[in-house]
């Protein structure tokens, strides 16, 4: 099988990326979000307080960061849902322009392999309903739905958990 994502580099943020970061990841949740008023907009944009209470992960091609996603290992503030012998990870972003393209499926397992190295059991992540995209990639990778961990962290805003084995 032909590499999924050619020209596409995995790696940890660096503090050179975090601009970049914080704009992919508003850019990618623009449809989700209420605009730029959102609360929300402004912890998405924050790269930085991600880099420093989690990792943060970046897909760059051809020098230009075009996915990222942040892992929030146990003790993370960033983690939500999951247990103790769980990975979570968070803000699973990829530019409007590299959609369709293997980025998100490449950060994933970058996320699966960074969670097994550390020899933890399972993963778990909250996501949007709406969030269909994101649920493909997930099923792909082996995630199935958790209803029995969907919550609520605000009013108005319902998030379904998936988990994953490893």
């Amino acid at each position: 099988m032909s590499d999924p994502a050619p020209g596409l580099v995995v790696r940890r943020a660096r503090p050179a990326d975090l601009d970049a970061v914080g704009e992919v990841t508003v850019a990618a949740y623009a449809e989700f979000t209420t605009g730029p008023d959102d609360h929300y907009v402004a912890l998405l944009r924050d790269a930085a307080r991600r880099d420093r209470e989690a990792e943060l992960w970046v897909a760059e091609r051809d020098g230009e960061v075009v996915g990222t996603v942040t892992v929030a290992l146990p003790g993370s503030p960033w983690r939500e849902i999951g247990a103790d012998d769980e990975g979570e990870f968070r803000m699973l972003a990829v530019a409007p322009t590299a959609r369709r393209q293997g980025v998100g499926d490449a950060l994933t397992r970058v996320v699966l392999d960074r969670f097994r190295d550390l020899g933890l059991h399972g993963v778990a992540l909250s996501s949007l309903a709406q969030m269909s995209a994101a649920h493909r990639i997930y099923e792909r990778q082996g995630f199935r739905r958790a209803p029995e961990r969907d919550w609520s962290p605000v009013p108005g805003v319902d998030l379904v958990a998936f988990v994953k084995e490893l």
